[in-house]
């Protein structure tokens, strides 16, 4: 049996990210009807690095940052979504993703295999202008959707305070002329959702809060490295 086709490669990883669609998130889609999905987020991450470039920081390609957030959560097929503020669900997070995408990148032709690769890893270590713009974007949006849903998961979960703003700190960096709006909405609603202060903190310990989005279920027929 002759090896697959360079096509027949590309057509496989594409048939394989359509999982993406049905990877859910915690953060709800604004108006709170629904929980949005991986794809989604990934989708709009990508348009707002072009439409926020004047907001990019010295050095930073936003095309490229675009692109690196169309590939970055492709890990979450097998690895599943894990809520940012619930600890135990990030237990051995990071491993789950690396062998996530050796296995989802290694279904490409080697040569793209290894450029997209690096461009997820890329964006994991956040070390230069274009990973630190895409961080920042990252955060942001799902900031937004909390501003649009009257707090969404920061008060569903009583987030506290320092919690919201150390996971909002890369907009910090990676974009930093946006900070300001950032404290400004914290500012705004922190109040609400910290008003079971004192009540605990579900999405924190060790029996809180939500498990990881599950991973949609691969078949035995899923090609395998």
């Amino acid at each position: 049996m002759s090896a697959p086709s360079r096509l027949e490669r590309q057509l496989a990883f594409l048939a394989e990210i359509d999982a993406l669609k049905s990877v859910e998130r915690m953060t709800r889609v604004i108006g709170g009807a629904r929980r949005e999905n991986s794809a989604e987020h990934s989708w709009h991450l990508a348009v707002m690095a072009g439409l926020l470039a004047e907001y990019a920081p010295e050095g930073c390609d936003p095309g490229r940052a675009a692109r690196m957030l169309l590939i970055h959560d492709i890990v979450e097929v097998d690895a599943g979504d894990a809520f940012c503020f619930d600890e135990r669900a990030n237990l051995g997070r990071e491993e789950r993703e690396r062998q996530a995408a050796e296995r989802i990148f290694g279904l490409l032709p080697a040569d793209q295999a290894q450029d997209l690769r690096a461009l997820w890893e890329e964006f994991e270590h956040g070390d230069t202008p274009d990973a630190r713009y895409a961080a920042a974007l990252d955060r942001l949006q799902g900031m937004l959707q909390n501003l649009h849903n009257e707090g969404g998961t920061w008060l569903e979960h009583d987030v506290p305070r320092a919690k919201v703003l150390a996971r909002l700190e890369p907009v910090r960096t990676g974009a930093p002329d946006l900070w300001p709006f950032v404290q400004e909405v914290v500012d705004r609603l922190r109040p609400a959702a910290s008003r079971a202060a004192g009540s605990g903190d579900r999405a924190h310990g060790s029996d809180a809060g939500p498990e990881a989005a599950p991973a949609r279920k691969r078949g035995a027929e899923a090609p395998q490295r």
